[in-house]
């Protein structure tokens, strides 16, 4: 998975938690390296800050989304500023969820699980029932 986060103790953080739970994160610490990163890493899941330097993490989302190959990757938004009317952006710009700083472990695990897992389901229905595998 990849993590955008231009903080270093959160990126720290965000990562040992992922590593701890049994995930490979891919720390990207400038911004406007992460799509390139997501294109060449594939991964099952994107966690970023919004509050980002040179490309914010909406912008980012945005990108995502606008990319063929990376457009049903899930999307976890992780911001400090959580105002009226944020949660509504968040999610129009292509986060499945998002946490608020200072984040709470227990809820930043239960979400990166939910929403890989909710990308394990939509991978499984793309498979065609009637199709015979071998």
């Amino acid at each position: 998975m990849l993590v955008v986060e231009d903080n270093a103790l959160n990126i720290k953080l965000f990562c040992d938690l992922l590593a701890a739970h049994g995930h490979e994160p891919l720390p990207i610490t400038d911004s406007r390296e992460a799509l390139e990163a997501a294109r060449g890493f594939s991964p099952d899941l994107v966690i970023t800050d919004i509050q980002l330097p040179y490309v914010t993490g909406i912008e980012l989302m945005e990108l995502l989304r606008a990319d063929e190959s990376l457009k049903s990757v899930p999307i976890m938004a992780v911001t400090a500023y959580s105002a009226a009317g944020d949660d509504e952006r968040i999610r129009a710009a292509g986060a499945q969820a998002y946490v608020s700083k200072p984040i709470s472990v227990m809820r930043f695990a239960e979400t990166v699980e939910q929403l890989l897992d909710a990308g394990r389901v939509r991978e499984d229905e793309q498979v065609d029932p009637g199709s015979n595998p071998g």
